[in-house]
């Protein structure tokens, strides 16, 4: 019951709090639905018992698809990570102010449920359906709340998605047509008998859906518009957990079903994902506007991860699936320290800011921490995660894995370079009377910061949850 209670709590939380009108009673209840939220998916995380982890019920027999959800290494690690990102997200906005508060709101719940219902679903129909619900409400979040270029932002972004909706749905079709026993469910996918030929066409259909939602160059160019116009609570949802998607899809889906394709592709997709982290560190370099340097800097994170999936090494999928999860902590913290820039001074442009380490000292260690993780720094979180891809990326090529380590160097350039501008040298006139983050904020990054130091010291318990699906992922691929 707890994967069915994942998706349910804030789907009804949701639902309740579309309607409520009053803003700090919408703020209030979607704080306490979150929690709760949060609390299932702990229980989840530390949970043995079979019946609790799963849940299984007829959906559409006469389609032979079922309300298939399961609870195993991967989807715990995942919905941990979104159960996590709500809270979080909800505090270190609690004093931002939105129009139709209680709205805005439950669209983020909505969302929330949907990428739960992603990562939880064992049925490639539900896996559709949850898909498409997540990126719904996330459509309107961003057109409605968004910056003055929203609107063509968000028609931007809704064409990319929907084009690989579509693509995703005629592989998935097809596919259905070729199981055995012409079922929806996770094992009969696994299982289709499709010709070499097939096999080829539905993975590079199913993997353009993925790549945009990842995204993998050049399948792109919607991510840094969007992220820059969407309200900063969206980009933390978008970045932190929702392109998490599209790596997930490639593990659960694509690398199981097409075993032969993928390897047969791996050198394609390898040096797209390098091209593409060399492209977004480069880029990222030449930003004078914080959230744009944060969205590049995305991009070529996970161009990595992409990397190492398509390196077919145990050690480079068990380094993703860790990865993820603490991409998505340090990311939603320093989306967190742009909104609180932003909304104190009005600007996020690096030109325009100087010494805010002498009047906000406490968010200056907070963010120069997070920066620090998100250039894997050993004792942050990130560090294990990536040795453990770069480890598999250098058994598959180890000139890939060089060139892929240059876009580390200039992580840290560009990362760096953002903290020197920012919080260091002498104040300017604008910084001269600022003042430190407020309680909310600071609450916010320092539960991250926990999770930084945390499992950077100490990383065996997920470790331990990443390498039971890894290897069993892996030993599907011949």
């Amino acid at each position: 019951m707890i994967a069915l209670l994942l998706i349910l709590v804030p789907v009804i939380g949701g639902l309740i709090t579309l309607f409520i009108k009053n803003k700090n009673t919408a703020k209030g209840f979607s704080l306490f639905v979150s929690i709760i939220t949060l609390i299932f998916a702990l229980i989840g995380v530390y949970s043995t018992q079979v019946n609790q982890l799963h849940f299984d019920v007829a959906w559409m027999p006469d389609l032979n698809s079922r309300i298939t959800l399961g609870l195993d290494g991967l989807s715990k690690i995942l919905s941990l990570l979104t159960a996590i990102s709500l809270p979080v997200i909800i505090t270190a906005t609690y004093k931002n102010t939105y129009t139709n508060a209680g709205k805005f709101y439950g669209l983020m719940f909505l969302c929330q449920a949907g990428m739960l219902g992603v990562f939880l679903s064992m049925d490639a129909l539900l896996f559709y359906f949850f898909w498409e619900l997540a990126l719904i409400p996330a459509y309107f979040l961003c057109s409605i709340w968004g910056g003055e270029k929203r609107i063509p932002v968000t028609f931007k972004f809704f064409v990319y998605t929907f084009v690989g909706s579509l693509l995703m749905l005629i592989s998935i079709l097809f596919i259905y047509s070729k199981t055995p026993d012409h079922s929806f469910a996770m094992q009969s996918f696994y299982h289709a008998k499709l010709s070499a030929s097939q096999s080829q066409w539905m993975f590079w259909l199913f993997f353009i859906a993925l790549a945009i939602k990842m995204p993998v160059f050049p399948f792109h160019t919607w991510q840094p518009d969007t992220y820059e116009q969407a309200p900063t609570a969206v980009t933390m949802l978008l970045s932190g957990v929702m392109v998490k998607m599209g790596v997930f899809g490639v593990i659960r889906w694509l690398l199981p079903i097409f075993p032969q394709a993928s390897q047969t592709n791996s050198s394609i997709i390898i040096t797209l994902s390098v091209i593409g982290m060399l492209y977004a560190s480069l880029i990222a370099i030449r930003q004078n506007d914080m959230k744009r340097l944060i969205a590049y800097s995305s991009i070529a994170h996970v161009g990595l991860m992409c990397a190492a999936l398509f390196s077919n090494q145990q050690v480079g999928m068990q380094g993703v699936l860790i990865q993820m999860f603490n991409h998505g902590i340090n990311i939603i913290g320093l989306w967190i320290v742009a909104d609180a820039i932003e909304k104190q001074f009005g600007t996020r442009k690096f030109s325009e800011l100087g010494g805010l380490g002498q009047r906000a000292p406490t968010l200056a260690i907070l963010f120069v921490v997070l920066c620090l993780a998100n250039v894997a720094l050993p004792l942050t979180n990130a560090f294990v995660g990536e040795f453990l891809m770069f480890n598999g990326l250098f058994r598959y090529n180890p000139v890939m894995a060089g060139i892929a380590l240059i876009a580390i160097i200039l992580a840290a350039v560009y990362t760096l370079n953002m903290i020197q501008k920012i919080f260091y040298g002498n104040t300017v006139a604008l910084t001269a009377n600022a003042h430190d983050s407020s309680f909310n904020i600071n609450a916010a990054l320092v539960i991250l910061v926990i999770v930084v130091i945390v499992f950077g010291i100490y990383p065996q318990p997920m470790l331990n949850l990443a390498q039971e699906s890894a290897k069993m992922f892996i030993a599907k691929i011949p």
